[in-house]
């Protein structure tokens, strides 16, 4: 919910500028339907939680680092402004879903088909989030159902997470920005490289 609140403040401007631009606010509509179909289903039949165990999070941890790194070398040469079209979103929609594996990525996974499709890193990366705010709609209402009943010491401390969620998301958000007009994604795929070598490492020794 914090990094919902986050998103939408700092794309508020583009946000706003949706009502000017229906295309896009229906793209982002159609994209987000594969998701909230297949999060529905896993969540509903409680399958996902099948899928929450750390031998699948450290394979996909490693399997989808090495697919950005793939997708990453595209040469780009596509905008949102002029490229985005119905087929672009689907396919970058039907990836979405892969985010319900625990592991995988929802911002990694829509910006890593989005490279795939020679998008270029910035427009990439918005696509990602504007995705994310359906996504993230949805997974507050279900975690907002869940604490509805819980106890008022809980409830002030869901508040400050959702703070403290919302200022570091905000400033994730602004620097990620930043630093992908000038550099690859080649730290992340380190760092989720890595983060999977330590997993393995849990497993197995």
């Amino acid at each position: 919910l914090g990094s919902l609140f986050a998103i939408i403040f700092y794309f508020r401007k583009d946000l706003l500028n949706l009502k000017n631009n229906k295309k896009l606010l229906l793209l982002i509509v159609i994209g987000s339907i594969p998701l909230i179909i297949f999060g529905y289903i896993l969540h509903s039949t409680e399958l996902i939680y099948l899928l929450r165990n750390i031998k699948i999070i450290a394979f996909t941890t490693l399997f989808f680092g090495i697919i950005l790194f793939f997708a990453d070398q595209q040469k780009f040469n596509k905008d949102i402004s002029n490229d985005l079209d119905v087929r672009s979103i689907i396919f970058i929609g039907l990836f979405q879903i892969l985010a319900l594996i625990p592991g995988v990525s929802r911002a990694g996974i829509t910006l890593t088909a989005a490279r795939f499709l020679k998008f270029n890193r910035v427009d990439s990366t918005k696509i990602a989030f504007f995705l994310s705010i359906p996504a993230l709609t949805g997974a507050s209402f279900l975690g907002l159902k869940n604490i509805i009943n819980q106890s008022i010491e809980v409830n002030y401390l869901i508040v400050v997470s959702v703070i403290l969620s919302f200022l570091f998301s905000y400033i994730t958000v602004k620097f990620f920005l930043n630093y992908i007009n000038k550099f690859s994604f080649n730290v992340f795929v380190i760092y989720r490289i890595f983060v999977a070598f330590i997993l393995f490492l849990i497993i197995y020794f």
